[in-house]
């Protein structure tokens, strides 16, 4: 190879060799055509008579356009960095075979390699399909990841300096030839357009690029204005287009955005570690569990995916199911208390979890206490029970996931919302719809964080940039290809919640109104609104901050509020207290330090805070206890005999009321039914007509099968039954083996062929020596019902008010 001849400083460019003719002579290369020719260089195939016999070895000769500022030490320090990178031998990089300067022009030889560059490619096709897309992007970072081993750069990344060989697979050209030219603007990292130190997290902003351009089938940014494209990447975020191809996934696009973080730390730390999340993306994808689906709507694939997960993916509060029954009960004008207290009942985690909530400060001015289930949904209404469960079936199993931390900042947040907005609500009626209006504002950030944990990794991220954070509906449309509003919105639509509740999850645009809107759906908006902003700096607001922020957001939402910013800072200390009852009724332990054990501190107590602080909320005080090993404290254990009892002074409470008879009835059928463990109960009523006992309702798992078999004859025209026998009499009866020979034979028939349970009590209701109920209860097990005296005596006292309410109701 020549050595590099002396060069003064004031030594003039050669012509550019693009203008001569072809063939033509350079040197001792004979110049063919031109391969490509850009800006900032032209590249000719050219034969060289030393590598090979006459006429020569083909070759690709690349001349660089010599910077104006170049002088002899930088064309000096560029040919030794080019020839550096002729050590560097892979599969994908283009041989660099010399390097070298020849009448005053650097030069590079390449070993030819037949084919055309990716920027010629994507002029001719256009975006191209994803799996390609990322394979050539994997072959590139295959390149970058053995140069950066070997402490080189590319630092000039770019489609023009990718061939696309033969069998389609990509061959990097070009390293380190920005340091000697201007470096193309619109494929410059952020750190680079700003002139700072360039780094490998530089390259994979350029793969990040590269890879946007081919999804996209055109450039992120013009190159035809440098400056305005130098500009961009020196202040703003950039994001993959929002019109990438039917088969460019959520996965893919928050690999991308990843990828093209401001903050170099945001990055994936190197060209390894992007092309294990591509390479992932495409074992995936060829798995066909990517859980994603065409569609050319915006966000469709996004919501499709989410659902499609969703079904799959039962350890999240089994949202799909629950919700959409809890909410269709709660809508329906043919369902019963009974069908929505089942429902809840089938869960006993969360009927345990919603009595305690109901018995907390929140519902306290109810006034009693509310022991079941049925009694709460009585007291609190259908809307009032769905929000409650909504809200405790977010959070059910969170704890076994390994980003449980993060969803319990953004389930408290939602709750904490709610709860301020109830508050602030200044006509009662409509404290339900804000809510959950409010809680739900946020569902699409929260259903994100569990289903889709990377790409809300990747928002994140680009939100905390330290250098041009952007804004969270941004972020979210630039990742999942769907802003979380809308996201949150055609969930809650999924779920069946209604009309006025899916307005009030969009957030209002505008400046608030000077006065609180008359339309109820627009006043519960801004409501929801606001409650969430004092939400937010609750959680993450640093102490010292929180007061000041507090106060601005009070004056700004006051007058369309309605209410004073004394009147807002009220509203949220005593929605934080009731939050803080909440979370312990429903067991939530959080780690000390974290943004939900912020929110759960008790705010200090004040004489009169409205004077003391007459301009700003009141600071407060935030008191974290840590938990003690971070796991759930133990729930208490209530014996039969306990929720007997608690059950029988809940319907005392009930019938000193004025009650309904199926309300009554239905509260101690569930009583029974949970202090009992037993798998059905079911009541049956007189039939006048028939002179029968018939199913009336029931609890239980498949109950609704068993209730309409029931059919208990009180004038048999033969010897009676068992059960027509016992009810005839009066006589509370337990069949500890219902198994027993002389047991079966005594059995009616239509027992034995549809319910047959192995163990089962009987407790009919007469009234002046009449038959007019019965209570019934089984287990599947033998001898499964195993009560004492004690207990025996409840469940007659139970049934004794069942007589006590018939009798009171005629």
């Amino acid at each position: 190879m020549a050595d590099v001849p002396p060069l003064s400083p004031q030594a003039t460019p050669a012509p550019r060799p693009a203008t001569a003719p072809s063939p033509a002579n350079w040197g001792r290369f004979s110049l063919q055509r031109i391969l490509g020719q850009g800006e900032h260089s032209v590249t000719w195939l050219a034969l060289d008579p030393r590598l090979g016999p006459a006429p020569g070895r083909e070759v690709a000769l690349k001349l660089p356009v010599i910077h104006k500022a170049a002088d002899a030490a930088v064309i000096t320090r560029w040919v030794q960095h080019a020839r550096r990178v002729s050590h560097l031998v892979h599969a994908h990089v283009v041989p660099v075979l010399e390097a070298d300067v020849l009448e005053q022009q650097p030069y590079l030889v390449y070993g030819y390699l037949p084919g055309q560059t990716l920027a010629s490619v994507l002029a001719q096709r256009g975006a191209l399909p994803a799996a390609e897309a990322v394979a050539l992007a994997l072959d590139v970072l295959d390149a970058l990841a053995a140069a950066h081993a070997a402490g080189m750069l590319h630092r000039n990344l770019k489609a023009s300096n990718v061939l696309v060989d033969a069998t389609g697979r990509a061959q990097l050209l070009d390293f380190g030839t920005a340091t000697l030219v201007d470096g193309a603007p619109a494929w410059l990292s952020p750190e680079a357009a700003q002139g700072d130190i360039t780094t490998p997290q530089s390259d994979v902003f350029a793969v990040g690029l590269l890879l946007a351009e081919m999804l996209a089938g055109k450039p992120l940014l013009d190159a035809g204005d440098p400056d305005r494209a130098k500009y961009r990447l020196a202040h703003e975020q950039l994001a993959p287009a929002a019109d990438l191809g039917p088969d460019v996934n959520t996965s893919l696009r928050a690999i991308v955005a990843r990828a093209l973080a401001y903050d170099p730390g945001q990055r994936p730390p190197g060209a390894t570690a992007l092309r294990d999340a591509l390479l992932a993306w495409s074992e995936a994808t060829a798995r066909g569990d990517s859980g994603e689906t065409s569609d050319d709507v915006p966000g469709k694939k996004t919501l499709d995916a989410l659902l499609a997960r969703m079904r799959h993916k039962s350890d999240f509060p089994a949202m799909s199911d629950s919700v959409a029954r809890i909410q269709g009960m709660a809508n329906s004008e043919t369902e019963s208390i009974s069908s929505v207290t089942n429902e809840i009942l089938k869960d006993v985690a969360l009927t345990n979890k919603l009595l305690r909530l109901v018995n907390s400060a929140h519902f306290a001015a109810r006034g009693g206490s509310i022991n079941t289930v049925s009694r709460a949904v009585s007291l609190v209404g259908f809307n009032g029970i769905r929000n409650m469960a909504l809200s405790l079936v977010l959070l059910e199993h969170m704890g076994d996931k390994a980003h449980a931390n993060v969803l319990k900042d953004e389930f408290l947040r939602s709750l904490m919302a709610g709860s301020i907005a109830v508050e602030l609500c200044a006509v009662q009626r409509e404290s339900e719809e804000a809510f959950i209006g409010a809680m739900f504002q946020n569902l699409g950030r929260l259903l994100a964080e569990f289903y889709f944990p990377n790409e809300a990794r990747t928002v994140r991220g680009l939100m905390a940039s330290t250098h041009k954070p952007i804004a969270e509906a941004a972020a979210a449309a630039s990742v999942l290809g769907v802003g979380y509003e809308a996201l949150g919105v055609e969930i809650a639509k999924s779920w069946g919640l209604p009309e006025g509740i899916q307005r009030s999850m969009r957030k209002p645009r505008g400046e608030p109104p000077l006065h609180p809107p008359v339309v109820v759906e627009e006043r519960t908006r801004w409501i929801a609104m606001a409650a969430n902003e004092i939400a937010d700096i609750l959680l993450r607001s640093p102490t010292a901050e929180a007061p000041l922020r507090l106060a601005q957001v009070a004056g700004h939402y006051s007058r369309s509020l309605g209410v004073s910013p004394a009147e807002v800072r009220i509203a949220t200390v005593a929605a934080r207290k009731k939050l803080i009852e909440m979370a312990a009724a429903m067991e939530i332990r959080v780690v000390a330090g974290s943004g939900a054990a912020q929110l759960l501190q008790a705010p200090e107590e004040a004489p009169d805070p409205v004077a003391e602080l007459p301009d700003a909320l009141a600071p407060l005080a935030l008191q974290a206890t840590p938990p003690a090993d971070g796991s759930a404290p133990a729930t208490p254990v209530h014996s039969v005999a306990d929720i007997l009892t608690e059950g029988i002074q809940d319907i005392t409470h009930a019938m000193v009321e004025d009650f309904k008879l199926g309300d009554v009835l239905r509260m101690i059928l569930e009583t029974m039914f949970r202090a009992m463990h037993c798998q059905r109960i079911i009541f049956c009523m007189r039939d006048p007509k028939t002179e029968t006992l018939t199913g009336r309702f029931g609890l239980g798992e498949g109950v609704e099968g068993v209730v309409k078999p029931f059919q208990v004859a009180l004038k048999p025209s033969g010897a009676p039954d068992l059960f027509s026998a016992v009810c005839l009499k009066g006589a509370d009866t337990m069949i500890a083996d219902a198994t027993e020979a002389r047991i079966t034979e005594r059995l009616p028939a239509w027992y034995r062929q549809q319910i047959h349970a192995p163990t089962f009590l009987l407790l009919p209701l007469v009234i002046q020596n009449k038959p007019v109920g019965l209570i019934y209860a089984d287990t599947a097990t033998k001898g499964g019902l195993g009560l004492d005296e004690k207990e025996l005596a409840l469940l007659r006292t139970l049934r004794n008010q069942a007589v006590m309410a018939f009798k009171q109701n005629s």
